[in-house]
């Protein structure tokens, strides 16, 4: 084979590989994966007792923009977009959210699928679902180059459980 036609070969196994599935998730994907943070992890819809819809649009601001849960609270979040922007809900520190906020203004087309966020596009509705296994001041925020910077941004609070402080 000459050098040329393995060359071009290899290109189109590596742009295959790269654009394979675009937004899809290959069949049998497990999604994001269950990782352990400040605020809580991924919780399992079937321990979910509570249900809370958050509204999102194009003012820039949730509705509600504050929740309370108690800790070790497993919640489905219900997160719709009334706008006719990208919008997302995204739990975090308030730290951890600003640092994210900068690395997307600087990387606008960055792709990230964490169970910690929900991206949802206009007039649609998308679902997360939340143990708050960590009590404190949290925060959520659309993290869409320039959303949080004017305001998208919300307070989440996790009460302790009785007989337990902060972690």
């Amino acid at each position: 084979m000459n050098k040329r036609l393995l060359l071009a070969a290899v290109l189109a196994l590596s742009a295959a590989a790269s654009f394979g599935h675009g937004d899809a998730k290959p069949a049998g994907a497990a999604g994001p994966a269950r990782e352990q943070t400040a605020w809580g992890i991924a919780g399992d819809p079937h321990a979910a007792r509570r249900t809370v819809t958050i509204t999102m649009g194009d003012d820039m601001r949730f509705d509600p923009a504050a929740i309370t849960v108690r800790q070790g609270e497993t919640v489905h979040f219900r997160v719709r977009n009334s706008g006719k922007q990208v919008h997302e809900f995204v739990l975090g520190t308030k730290q951890e959210l600003d640092e994210h906020a900068a690395l997307m203004l600087k990387f606008p087309a960055m792709e990230h699928d964490e169970a910690h966020m929900a991206h949802v596009k206009p007039g649609e509705t998308g679902d997360m679902v939340w143990n708050f296994n960590r009590a404190g001041a949290f925060e959520f925020a659309c993290l869409v180059p320039g959303h949080a910077q004017a305001g998208m941004v919300g307070k989440l609070t996790v009460t302790a459980a009785r007989g337990k402080s902060h972690e």
